[in-house]
């Protein structure tokens, strides 16, 4: 019994050494990238603003998990922006992107809530600011988008777990949580938004009045509008953003092939 005590004081104080340097080195660890809940399904009522309202002096700045927000100030108005990091500097004049506004957004890296805040995917192409980099370091172009005209016709995938685009929508209860494979035409491309690539694709079936002939898919892989692609992933159904916003139906984690 003895022996037991004595070799459980020896090892308390080492036990406790150990804990120390692992809550210490913890909280020495780079915060991670905001939680995905920028990047929104285009909605008609979701609110949004037009480059002239993200142009002005820059009043406050600061860098944290990730993001740059700044302060831009224009005849007397005040607004609040986030983008992927960037170099700025208070007095400097700058025209970024139109965004998506959030309401009552808290960035937990700032501990900090902003009454409303406007997520812009980087400078106005007129400022010439050319490619961004997203949290992985990877160099990627701005968002891209194009008004797709023609009809769209594109041969459904093969295998067991493919289906189009429609057919995800109508199956979207029994797959929600479950690999799929899709293949599309790209419509629209925004890169490097929290750390991911946002395609939609279409591939000609679904209805567009309710929306379902539009897929988003999110990858760390690239494509650009007008590719056919072929992606595997995980559908999730309603998948909640908060702040109203939610997916009816979204792939993530996708690879994409051409």
């Amino acid at each position: 019994m003895k022996r037991f005590v004595t070799s459980l004081f020896l090892v308390l104080p080492l036990v406790s050494v150990v804990f120390l340097h692992s809550v210490f080195a913890d909280s020495k660890k780079p915060a991670s990238p905001p939680p995905e809940q920028v990047y929104m399904k285009e909605k008609p009522d979701a609110p949004s603003q037009d480059a002239n309202s993200l142009s002005g002096k820059i009043v406050e700045t600061m860098n944290s998990g990730g993001y740059t927000y700044l302060c831009i100030e224009k005849d007397g108005k005040k607004t609040w922006v986030a983008v992927l990091e960037m170099k700025v500097a208070v007095g400097q004049e700058i025209s970024l992107q139109p965004g998506y506004e959030m309401v009552n957004f808290t960035s937990k890296t700032l501990n900090r809530t902003f009454d409303k805040i406007i997520f812009s995917t980087g400078p106005a192409s007129d400022q010439g600011a050319g490619d961004t980099k997203d949290f992985h370091g990877k160099t990627m172009s701005k968002g891209t988008e194009v008004a797709v005209n023609e009809k769209i016709s594109v041969e459904k995938a093969s295998g067991k777990d493919a289906y189009t685009i429609a057919e995800l929508y109508a199956k979207s209860v029994e797959l929600d949580k479950k690999n799929i494979v899709v293949r599309g035409k790209v419509v629209k491309v925004s890169s490097g938004i929290m750390g991911k690539n946002w395609l939609h694709i279409q591939d000609g079936s679904g209805n567009q009045k309710d929306s379902s002939n539009d897929l988003v898919v999110t990858s760390q892989d690239i494509a650009s509008v007008g590719d056919v692609v072929t992606a595997t992933g995980t559908l999730f159904k309603d998948k909640d953003f908060g702040s109203g916003y939610k997916y009816d139906v979204i792939v993530e984690q996708a690879n994409i092939k051409k």
